[in-house]
């Protein structure tokens, strides 16, 4: 016993890649390192073995398991204690590892050997280790059905035993896929699209869309709040802040009548187009799901979609309310987005808005609103909120304290 908390992390669709496993990996293990690094700065030690990470940290075991289990990219987070490679020490280590945790009950023991050189099988550790277990402790043995579970993995230099799992974030590793722009509201969707897409392996920057000079900062509040939650995922994570509430009002003064919500949605689009190059991002992310509401009917959906050049995920299109609803409510950002806010899609909507709209009608609006010239207005009036130091490409320096405002283009966006 050294001292150090000792958690394994197990691989889950990682597994699966073939020659590009190394290039996942190292994705993942930065990722970990990130996660799990001590407050004073001191690395954390991370070994690797065949689809298994050993994490060797000074931090107390719950807050190891806490940080871990936020990883994506790991599937079972489990905390272990790592003994000397004798049948005895660990049969030892079980059963006072036992009775540390308070556990009683039906039990089994399961053990498994990542190298052949340990000198009982698989099957006898296990009978050693449970005899043992038997003998002092007095528990009957349950092999289908056990109340406690007794987990001995053989490595090269040492045996890992464990009586506890957790189930990790599953997924691919943060990073290892690209780079998106989410758009974000205050709701329950697009928070929940964007850890969805971080879990197929993107790092994702963040673009919100408030109603100023026309509404209050509650939005921008309720964004930056959801980006914070959102950042245990990946750290570093980017908000751009962008009022488009006047760039609103000129579309509803060109005709866009009772199709002004896809109207303003593709300006949305647009220009998140536009910033998400400037940011290095190879796709939009959106909370759309198909039927939810007026605008994304399957032809308002496609009317908007083709205002950008960049492919447009929807990572939601086919969940209903209540799963998105109950998976917000599990990654943390569903409190938040009960708060009350004024949000920028309210703005001039139209009594009856349209189901069915098309690309074409759509441009005839913007030439008249002068969309071409809205976009860099809008982007000129961007503000940029990062949080912690973006750990990959296109990562801003200098942005080390929570909350830093990077850049301010205008004076009169909500939030600033």
């Amino acid at each position: 016993m050294t001292g150090q908390s000792c958690v394994l992390l197990k691989y889950g669709e990682l597994t699966l890649k073939g020659r590009n496993r190394g290039r996942f990996e190292k994705h993942l293990l930065r990722n970990v390192e990130r996660t799990v690094s001590r407050p004073d700065g001191e690395r954390v030690r991370i070994q690797r073995r065949q689809g298994v990470l050993v994490l060797r940290s000074a931090l107390p075991e719950r807050e190891l398991l806490d940080r871990a289990r936020d990883v994506i990219g790991i599937s079972v987070v489990q905390p272990a204690v790592p003994v000397p490679r004798t049948p005895d020490d660990v049969a030892a280590a079980a059963v006072r590892l036992v009775r540390e945790r308070g556990l009683e009950g039906r039990f089994a023991v399961r053990a498994r050997r990542r190298t052949k050189d340990f000198p009982l099988t698989s099957e006898e550790l296990a009978a050693h280790v449970g005899d043992r277990v038997r003998r002092e402790l007095g528990w009957p043995v349950d092999l289908d059905h056990p109340e406690v579970e007794i987990l001995v993995e053989v490595d090269w230099r040492e045996v890992f035993v464990s009586v506890e799992r957790y189930r990790g974030q599953g997924g691919l590793p943060v990073g290892a896929s690209g780079r998106a722009l989410v758009l974000l509201s205050g709701g329950f969707d697009s928070p929940v699209a964007a850890y969805r897409a971080m879990r197929r392996g993107l790092r994702c920057d963040f673009v919100h869309f408030t109603g100023a000079p026309f509404t209050g900062p509650s939005s921008t509040y309720k964004a930056y709040a959801h980006v914070r939650e959102l950042d245990r995922f990946q750290g570093g994570s980017r908000l751009h802040v962008i009022p488009i509430g006047a760039a609103q009002r000129r579309l509803a003064g060109a005709g866009a009548g009772e199709a002004q919500t896809v109207a303003h949605r593709r300006l949305m689009l647009r220009t998140a187009d536009a910033l998400a190059r400037e940011c290095g991002a190879q796709a939009l992310v959106t909370g759309d799901s198909l039927g939810q509401v007026a605008s994304q009917t399957l032809s308002n959906l496609a009317t908007v979609e083709r205002s950008s050049d960049l492919p447009l995920l929807r990572p939601l299109l086919a969940w209903d309310k209540d799963e998105i609803i109950a998976e917000a409510r599990r990654i943390g950002t569903a409190d938040i987005a009960r708060l009350p806010d004024e949000d920028c899609c309210s703005l001039l909507t139209p009594p009856h808005p349209a189901t069915r709209t098309t690309h074409e009608r759509l441009a005839a609006v913007e030439r008249r609103a002068g969309v071409d010239d809205l976009v860099p207005e809008l982007l000129a009036k961007s503000q940029l909120f990062a949080l912690g130091n973006a750990d990959g490409p296109n990562a801003t320096d200098g942005a080390a304290d929570t909350g830093t405002i990077l850049t301010s283009a205008a004076t009169d966006t909500a939030g600033g």
